[in-house]
């Protein structure tokens, strides 16, 4: 069934997503002589490198969503459908989704990324991950759920299960993650739970690689590993995980840690959409692109961001798979549409690396900017600004700086609800028979 859309008097753009570079190609486009139709699962854009935060406790979900219709008010020849597009027919110009189907003149694929499991895909239910707001919220959730569980533990082996806390993959994600909760261990779940003692609870990172954060700079992983250190964090380099039952994770290296917090930040890959020849599918399930983000093979359909394999100066392998490129390849393409409506050829894209930056935790960040390496409090501010700076409406850079400024003087965070109950899968079979027992 066609999905109800005005018929356009120009040039029909359909973008599949609605995340750094969705935006940013939908408010370029705007400007020029375009209908946009922007698709997402979500009538939210969400800003997802404060996912951990939520996680922890700092901020609430609506501080760092906005609504996507929001954004984009009062601007003419825009339209948003909530749905999940299931398929591409490029022969026929349409795409096909959970609400009908709907022919593009130009179709552009911003569809991100998923998690990548590296072969531990049977385990993934027994798994958190870190994903999206709803992932954020099950972290915090079961976080706090072991911690009411292991007050009523009379096993200190069970105890030290729903105490313990695994985080694999030490990219910017685990390391903040990992930062974070070593906080909340020193500062808030004393206060919170006096009965425990949080000295016993071990927070573990794991990495294959040789260090933390192996994107940045040697110096940059270096800082980040004292401060995580010094944090009591246990850092595990070289060693992968290779199973987890959801109760005991087991490692390459043959160590057992008995945890029932298992999260898995390790990895991710593009989030394709069916339709595309298997062909342009190159390495992490990206698209392969040419230098004006176009499908190879193709002149009407282009893919940025994350799901986008671009080889560029500097990248044999592809650009990397963070905000800033999906930033600046929605701008570019913005530019290129335009142009390849007017008939002129179209510039290619280049990537302008502006720098890296990951905090740790109070007063301590690292950050790869200005050709230079920064560390401690000056590196936090710097991120703190910027992450605010980037945040979309004044209420929501309000709203995150005060939380933050509460959290900095106060030592506490403040939003630790258990707003919807984490259920791991099978656990709810279990509490049936127990149930049936129990009244019998």
């Amino acid at each position: 069934m066609p999905i109800p859309a005005p018929e356009p008097g120009q040039k029909r753009v359909v973008i599949i997503g609605g995340g750094f570079g969705g935006i940013k190609l939908t408010g370029a486009l705007l400007r020029k002589n375009f209908q946009v139709v922007l698709f997402d699962k979500n009538n939210y854009h969400t800003f997802q490198p404060l996912f951990y935060q939520v996680a922890t406790g700092g901020l609430e979900p609506d501080s760092i969503a906005f609504p996507l219709r929001k954004i984009f008010q009062h601007r003419t020849h825009f339209y948003f459908r909530m749905g999940e597009v299931d398929c591409i027919d490029h022969r026929q110009n349409k795409i096909y989704s959970s609400i009908g189907s709907l022919e593009y003149d130009y179709l552009v694929i911003a569809t991100g990324s998923t998690n990548n499991f590296f072969g531990l895909e049977s385990r993934k239910d027994q798994m958190l991950t870190l994903k999206s707001l709803l992932e954020s919220l099950d972290i915090r959730s079961l976080l706090l759920q072991n911690f009411e569980r292991a007050l009523l533990c009379t096993r200190e082996s069970e105890k030290e299960a729903l105490m313990n806390v695994v985080i694999v993959g030490a990219g910017p994600s685990g390391v903040e993650l990992a930062g974070a909760i070593a906080e909340m261990r020193k500062w808030v779940l004393p206060e919170d739970y006096p009965e425990l003692n949080f000295k016993e609870m071990e927070i573990y990172l794991f990495e294959m690689s040789e260090r933390v954060l192996a994107t940045m700079s040697s110096e940059a992983s270096e800082k980040a590993a004292r401060y995580l250190q010094k944090m009591g964090v246990n850092i595990r380099l070289k060693e992968a995980i290779t199973d987890y039952d959801g109760k005991l994770a087991c490692s390459s290296n043959g160590a057992k840690i008995a945890t029932e917090n298992f999260i898995w930040t390790a990895g991710v890959k593009g989030a394709i959409v069916k339709g595309l020849p298997q062909e342009l599918i190159a390495r992490g399930n990206r698209i392969e692109v040419d230098e004006y983000n176009r499908v190879k093979g193709f002149e009407n359909i282009f893919a940025i961001g994350d799901v986008a394999l671009q080889v560029h100066e500097g990248y044999p392998h592809g650009l990397p798979m963070v905000a800033p490129v999906a930033m600046q390849q929605g701008v570019h393409l913005a530019r290129t549409l335009n142009m390849l409506a007017q008939g002129k050829s179209p510039r290619p894209f280049k990537y302008v690396n502006k720098g890296a930056m990951a905090t740790i935790g109070r007063n301590k960040a690292v950050a790869d900017i200005f050709n230079s390496t920064f560390g401690g409090f000056f590196a936090w501010f710097i991120w703190m600004f910027i992450h605010i700076m980037q945040l979309i409406g004044f209420r929501n850079r309000a709203v995150v700086f005060i939380n933050w400024a509460w959290s900095y003087f106060t030592y506490d965070h403040a939003n630790r609800l258990i707003l919807r109950v984490y259920k791991r899968p099978g656990r709810q079979q279990r509490k049936k028979k127990r149930d049936s027992e129990i009244c019998r």
